[in-house]
């Protein structure tokens, strides 16, 4: 594995869960891996499930972490190529990526996207241009359109947790007070769509996701029809893809409580945090027995360490 970008990177899921779980038990087994290797983490936005479960998985394989705040503490960045750089940009990202490849053996990348260009962020334009310039592997932290290693994550929860052979699955929207990008629910769907679950997807008209992340899944605007037998409830807030980065006013009434969870196999409730109390999801849920959110964080350690020990073996052959 050279490239860690989305589901379709990997060939076989199903195996790569399993080493993950593996890796929970047996979490220093192979640090001879990265031993006098160098990972270089570089934030181009927030973090802190991401920031510190993937740092603590290299370190767990033996590697070497770097981690770069490039938003606060590099130059800024251009991006277009054939530009007379006389404005704010001071460094091109095809001498930045590079420089990074020659510093790191395997870089991991996160940026965001702006939410009002939805054909400039769906092309992935600065996970891309690293991909393109820093001539190592690469994982993507998040990015404009995926969050991969968050749905592995969420991925391995859900089997580690599963009470029947194909759980009931079901990504809910939830409100939020600002527009959110697409990036966890679509890297959500596009998992689960290839998953031995069974998925649904509800949310309010208006909040459609791009058919490219969601061929496969049940979609439905009730609610409470969705959540019937739901084994899993992952909650989540977007704006739309459709005016792009919108959001619309009402649907308080969607976000998730103890009432709502009556009706399903007591299921479990999943969010990839961070999450607003009382807006997102209610304190009763959180703090209550059906929450696994916690332990779904905690596994974004294992998912990340299974990808690197993917990669860092691609490094050896």
């Amino acid at each position: 594995m050279k490239l860690f970008s989305s589901v379709n990177d990997v060939t076989d899921i199903d195996a790569l869960v399993k080493e993950a779980l593996q890796l929970k038990q047996n979490p220093y087994a192979y640090q001879q891996l990265g031993k006098n290797k160098t990972m270089a983490l570089v934030f181009l936005n927030p973090s802190l499930r991401t920031r510190m479960s993937t740092q603590k998985a290299a370190l767990n394989l033996g590697m070497n972490v770097m981690v770069l705040n490039i938003d606060k503490e590099g130059w800024a960045l251009e991006l277009r190529d054939n530009v007379i750089m006389n404005g704010t940009t001071v460094e091109h990202i095809r001498e930045a990526a590079a420089v990074m490849g020659e510093y790191a053996d395997i870089i991991g990348v996160r940026s965001f996207p702006g939410l009002k260009d939805r054909d400039e962020d769906y092309s992935e334009m600065i996970f891309s241009k690293f991909v393109e310039y820093c001539g190592v592997p690469v994982v993507s932290l998040e990015s404009a359109t995926r969050h991969p290693l968050q749905s592995l994550a969420d991925l391995v929860t859900i089997e580690e947790l599963k009470t029947r052979a194909k759980p009931k699955v079901v990504l809910t929207w939830a409100p939020h007070i600002k527009p959110l990008p697409q990036a966890v629910p679509n890297s959500f769907a596009e998992w689960m769509c290839k998953a031995a679950v069974d998925f649904t997807i509800t949310h309010p008209k208006g909040y459609e996701l791009s058919t490219e992340f969601t061929k496969g899944a049940a979609i439905t605007h009730n609610q409470e029809e969705a959540l019937a037998d739901a084994d899993f409830i992952y909650v989540k807030n977007w704006s739309a893809y459709e005016p792009y980065g919108k959001i619309f006013s009402g649907n308080e009434d969607w976000m998730l409580t103890n009432e709502k969870l009556k009706n399903t196999n007591q299921a479990k409730v999943m969010h990839c945090l961070p999450v607003r109390r009382n807006l997102e999801l209610s304190d009763e849920i959180l703090d209550g027995k059906n929450s696994i959110v916690v332990h779904q964080a905690g596994n974004r350690v294992w998912a990340a360490q299974a990808v690197l020990k993917r990669m860092l073996e691609a490094l050896d052959d």
